[in-house]
């Protein structure tokens, strides 16, 4: 990445506040083609910027606020859980509702690229039901015909969360062990670092692609490492 790029670029950042929001946020800062980040939050950050300016919003007014708005592109890590938003409905608000008003809020606002994390194994037919509202985003994000639509699909979120029940910890500690056998197909479940996935939203802003992108854990590694080189590609499994 060229240091020398003048700062002309304004990002959109929703979720900033969370852990992937909040990574993000820290690779914005060091990437020189952005002079701003407007980070919408439900609370306040804890990182203060000359570059950041935080917003802390209701983002069921999410169009309302960002009415006049003007930006270049958007990053989505708006999400929540079953558990945390205690009903389907409540998930369907967040993760669909929430999700499709930003999007449409930043193409007013000017984005010509919107970046958005889903999650592998998203597919509007599944039985999961996070997984078809995961999915059904997607495909009404991509109905929107957007310039550049990047969606990044890790499989379990890796790091430091202030609360975390006895089964997500034993999966955070479990989950580094089981990457060691998920090879080939699978290598796509893999669990991987919120940091990771920060990093990889930003690297596919900079891949210049166009039209829909779709990334799983081996592309989203090699997304990071354009930013981060400690990011390696994904070795050849190991002989037998």
């Amino acid at each position: 990445m060229n240091s020398n790029l003048p700062l002309t670029k304004v990002a959109l950042v929703a979720g900033a506040s969370g852990l992937v929001g909040g990574h993000l946020i820290q690779a914005l800062i060091r990437a020189p083609e952005y002079s701003r980040v407007i980070a919408l939050s439900r609370r306040p950050l804890a990182v203060e910027h000359g570059k950041v300016a935080n917003r802390i919003i209701n983002f069921a007014d999410i169009e309302k606020t960002l009415a006049g708005m003007q930006a270049d592109e958007a990053f989505c890590a708006l999400g929540t859980t079953l558990k945390a938003a205690g009903s389907e409905a409540a998930f369907r608000k967040v993760d669909y509702d929430c999700v499709l008003a930003f999007a449409r809020a930043a193409a007013r606002a000017g984005c010509t690229r919107f970046v958005m994390v889903s999650s592998v194994g998203a597919n509007r037919a599944s039985k999961n039901f996070y997984l078809r509202v995961k999915g059904e985003i997607e495909e009404a994000l991509q109905g929107m015909k957007a310039p550049a639509l990047d969606i990044v699909q890790p499989g379990l979120l890796l790091g430091l969360r202030t609360h975390l029940r006895p089964l997500e910890l034993a999966a955070q500690i479990g989950m580094p062990i089981a990457n060691l056998f998920l090879w080939g197909e699978a290598l796509k479940f893999r669990g991987i670092s919120a940091e990771t996935v920060g990093h990889a939203m930003l690297g596919a802003a900079r891949s210049g692609r166009k039209s829909v992108n779709r990334y799983n854990y081996e592309e989203i590694v090699r997304l990071a490492a354009l930013n981060k080189p400690s990011y390696r590609p994904v070795a050849a499994k190991p002989a037998d």
